[in-house]
């Protein structure tokens, strides 16, 4: 089965439109309680099928459970250095990690081995042409890597800055202003 081909039933699968929402002006970002209707910025429009590929890859669902375990890979093969969308990651890696710690954990340690699929450097054309065999082995690293438990933890408390620093900057304002 070629990339293209998963990534249309995986859109169908989950209910979203044929090109992933790639056109949409507008993403949801769904939680319990509510949902935030976010800008689709051009920058994630460009990488948003390539994350959805990572999904299909490591049979992840669109849950936060699924997303926690991507966020950890995608912190781990490198994303973070992709500005802006690095900032996703580490936020989405910040969030899970209160709910899901080892989802994170568990697509960190995959991350590790693995090279990110942008790092390849494929065109979106070429990228769906390939089969999913095919893009596993070139994705794969050749020299196995063992987890260094400081650089994970390290990655986890920049993940946390990220998702904290609204309401840190909120507090420090208020009592600023008390």
């Amino acid at each position: 089965m070629t990339v293209s081909e998963s990534l249309q039933f995986f859109y169908k699968e989950n209910n979203f439109p044929n090109d992933g929402g790639e056109s949409k002006d507008f993403f949801e970002l769904k939680f319990k309680l509510f949902t935030l209707k976010l800008p689709n910025s051009q920058f994630r429009k460009d990488v948003i099928h390539i994350h959805d590929i990572q999904h299909i890859l490591y049979n992840c669902d669109t849950t936060w459970k699924g997303e926690a375990f991507i966020a950890g890979w995608e912190i781990a093969t490198g994303l973070w250095k992709r500005f802006p969308i690095g900032f996703f990651s580490l936020w989405a890696m910040g969030f899970s990690l209160i709910f899901y710690p080892k989802e994170v954990f568990r697509g960190y340690k995959a991350g590790i081995n693995t090279k990110g699929i942008i790092d390849l450097k494929i065109d979106k054309k070429t990228l769906l042409k390939l089969s999913l065999s095919e893009l596993k082995k070139m994705i794969k690293k050749d020299k196995q890597q063992k987890l260094n438990w400081i650089t994970f933890l390290f990655w986890c408390f920049i993940s946390e800055i990220f998702v904290l620093f609204p309401f840190l900057l909120f507090i420090v304002s208020v009592f600023y202003f008390l």
